[in-house]
């Protein structure tokens, strides 16, 4: 595993996170935080988005705040109730800022109302959700954390609006970029286990929409998936209006768009991750002056778990990422106690 040239000032830095003695690995981190992680008891009020196609976004605030706004997007699998999530939520209310999570179309336990679920290049929903939120709270500031797929759609809608992407700050976690590979890489050596975890969910999501309403899918389409790939060329293709996997990862990839974000935008990383090989992230001179990747050398998919015990276990991600969101959105400083961590 190579470690990329940085330093303090470039495009590709370190992040500062260190594993602790007793979680090390990639695969450690990353089963530990999916697994074991108990999410911190948030509170959160339901509010139903109605959608310019007739659709619907089931969205979820967090407790009411005065200071700037974020929208969080869960991962693949994920939901606002994801322990990542509340974890986040519950950062962003000890500094006074106001969380609100987009639910995919056909995540958590609501079932949208079109045949259509969710996939990586859609974007529209996230314009719709800042567009809501700009609304209900006008003059904040805002941002937007993308985890893993939430991260993969968001650096698409940055990448695609440019300039006009109405978002002040951006950070994303462990977020594929080339998305051909990394579903190439998931389903080899020991990395099935999370392949066919991740398939299991996405077949019993599409089960419960067949049962509400039938499904442009090929005949044995769900017999049929058995990766990840696999489950994108017979089903979020044929549902979503791609000609299969391939055109899908080469249309929704959001490497090739990394160049037209302008919106600060923060990549955090562990080369660790047993989602992406180190080979598609991209070099500094793949990154705009506004884009960040900031890397660790461990860490694994979304999981950044510290703590001197395994008793006592932190999540680096629930004190920095609130951090860096209040050092680039809010007016005055972090506060001292969790500022170090940015």
């Amino acid at each position: 595993m190579s470690t990329p040239h940085s330093d303090d000032t470039a495009a590709l830095r370190p992040n500062q996170f260190r594993a602790p003695w007793w979680l090390r690995g990639g695969h450690a981190q990353t089963l530990w935080a999916g697994l074991l992680r108990t999410a911190p008891d948030v509170p959160l009020t339901a509010d139903i988005l109605e959608l310019p196609d007739g659709d619907t976004l089931h969205l979820a605030w967090g407790p009411s705040a005065p200071g700037p706004v974020v929208v969080i997007l869960h991962g693949l699998g994920g939901c606002a109730r994801s322990p990542y999530v509340l974890g986040l939520l519950d950062g962003l209310t000890r500094y006074g800022m106001q969380g609100v999570v987009m639910q995919f179309r056909g995540a958590g336990e609501h079932l949208n109302r079109h045949p259509r679920f969710f996939h990586a290049g859609e974007i529209g929903d996230l314009e719709a959700t800042v567009g809501h939120v700009r609304a209900a709270l006008p003059g904040r500031r805002l941002g937007v954390v993308g985890f893993s797929m939430g991260g993969i759609i968001t650096l698409n809608w940055l990448g695609h609006h440019g300039a006009r992407a109405d978002a002040d700050l951006a950070i994303t976690v462990s977020t594929p970029l080339q998305l051909g590979p990394c579903a190439d890489y998931l389903a080899s050596g020991v990395r099935r286990i999370y392949d066919r975890h991740l398939v299991r969910g996405l077949r019993q999501l599409v089960r419960r929409k067949q049962a509400q309403q039938p499904l442009p899918l090929p005949r044995d389409a769900l017999g049929r998936a058995r990766s990840l790939r696999q489950f994108d060329e017979y089903v979020t293709g044929p549902v979503h209006g791609f000609s299969g996997a391939d055109d899908y990862y080469g249309r929704c990839s959001p490497f090739q768009g990394l160049p037209d974000i302008q919106v600060p935008t923060r990549m955090l990383h562990a080369l660790d991750d047993p989602f992406i090989p180190a080979s598609t992230l991209p070099s500094a001179a793949q990154l705009p002056e506004s884009v960040s990747l900031e890397w660790s050398a461990e860490g694994g998919h979304v999981g950044f778990v510290a703590g001197s015990h395994p008793g006592r276990p932190r999540y680096w991600l629930d004190e920095a990422v609130p951090a860096m969101l209040w050092q680039g959105l809010a007016a005055e400083s972090a506060p001292a106690e969790a500022s170090s961590v940015a």
